[in-house]
């Protein structure tokens, strides 16, 4: 094992939902080489995977086209240092994950230096810029997709793809769920829970959650719920109380799948928690709202009917989007209330999510990405 290798890797994750589905892998490929040492781009869950950590995700969450170009001689000083790391330590593969603005970008540098690139989770061109196959063959030598549709996209361009599975549905089957009665009572709630998830990165909760909760206050306050929103990890608590104005809400930290669990209704940000929701059976509804040059550019450009990855999966509409301009607390409350107080759509809804999962297959993304990756070393 290993021939012309060394036995460092770089691997990049610089979201907090990629290095999650990247700690899983490190912990997978060190069970199967306990001699791999990895370097690059993640968060806490890819350092307790052991990780070092070049630069942390914490720093590396832009959202939009707007915002990627304010911040890029940063992302530019990024860059040149983990090309330099890359030089000074002989790496010879790297592992990318998602993040696709950034990681395209040094994939081609990297290819340069005769570095082989493996890219897990890949990027959603086929929504986007289908015509950017071309460059992601030069730059990439295995694509390892989590979407059954991906495979025949990549294999369609010319590209070496396997379908190894969703991270997802194999992170969620393996957690330690508390029961209901047990977790409400740990956090002190009497009601059933509405649910806001408003994203990760601080420029989209400002666009977010004051209008978001607006609306819960006018459903909760109609339907009895107690409001929860649910705080992400690279996040401090004290950030998103500043945008809260009603006694009847709460910030939970750290608890985001026992949430998701046992929630009567969930109001989430468009992004990887829709997924999450999906395959754990919440209802709920999905916002996205961007800078107005970020969208037009993305109206232009995009592909694809929907936003929400459930219902991109689903080929119809599944879960309400509220997008832009319709990130309005009126708009929200009267549709959620209205699908509250009407049992069959929402056991319709129940169903529908539970087809989703069904699609994306069973576990082992992260043994069946490890299994091509080991061979791929190998061969060399």
């Amino acid at each position: 094992m290993l021939k012309d290798f060394n036995n460092k890797i770089l691997i990049i994750a610089g979201e907090v939902s990629g290095e999650m589905h990247g700690a899983a892998l490190v912990a997978e490929l060190k069970n199967s080489n306990s001699d791999l040492e990895f370097f690059g781009v993640g968060g806490n869950n890819m350092i307790d995977a052991g990780v070092e950590i070049l630069q942390h995700i914490k720093n590396m969450a832009f959202l939009g086209f707007v915002e990627v170009v304010k911040h890029l001689p940063f992302i530019l000083k990024v860059e040149r240092a983990i090309i330099n790391f890359v030089k000074l330590n002989n790496i010879k593969l790297a592992i990318l994950i998602d993040y696709p603005g950034f990681n395209l970008r040094i994939a081609k540098k990297l290819k340069r230096l005769g570095v082989k690139v493996v890219y897990y989770i890949s990027p959603q061109i086929w929504a986007w810029h289908q015509s950017r196959i071309k460059k992601i063959k030069k730059r990439v030598d295995k694509m390892l997709v989590v979407f059954p549709f991906e495979k025949r996209f990549y294999n369609d361009g010319g590209l070496s793809v396997d379908y190894v599975g969703h991270p997802l549905v194999e992170r969620i089957e393996k957690f330690n769920f508390k029961l209901k009665n047990e977790f409400l009572n740990e956090l002190g709630i009497e009601k059933e829970i509405l649910l806001i998830l408003p994203g990760s990165r601080k420029d989209e909760i400002e666009k977010h959650l004051p209008e978001l909760i607006k609306s819960a206050d006018i459903i909760s306050s109609n339907n009895n719920l107690q409001i929860v929103v649910a705080c992400a990890d690279n996040l401090d608590e004290d950030y998103l109380h500043q945008f809260i104005s009603t006694d009847n809400t709460k910030v939970v930290k750290g608890n985001t799948y026992n949430l998701l669990k046992h929630s009567k209704f969930g109001v989430i940000k468009s992004g990887t928690s829709t997924l999450e929701a999906a395959i754990i059976g919440l209802p709920f509804v999905v916002i996205y709202s961007t800078s107005k040059l970020t969208y037009l550019l993305a109206k232009r450009l995009v592909k694809i009917d929907h936003i929400a990855m459930p219902n991109i999966i689903a080929g119809k509409t599944v879960v309400r989007e509220f997008i832009q301009s319709e990130v309005n607390a009126e708009l929200i409350s009267e549709y959620v209330q209205l699908l509250l107080n009407n049992e069959a759509d929402l056991n319709n809804l129940k169903l529908e999510l539970g087809k989703i999962k069904t699609q994306l297959g069973g576990t082992g993304a992260s043994k069946n990405a490890t299994a091509i990756i080991i061979r791929i070393l190998d061969e060399d």
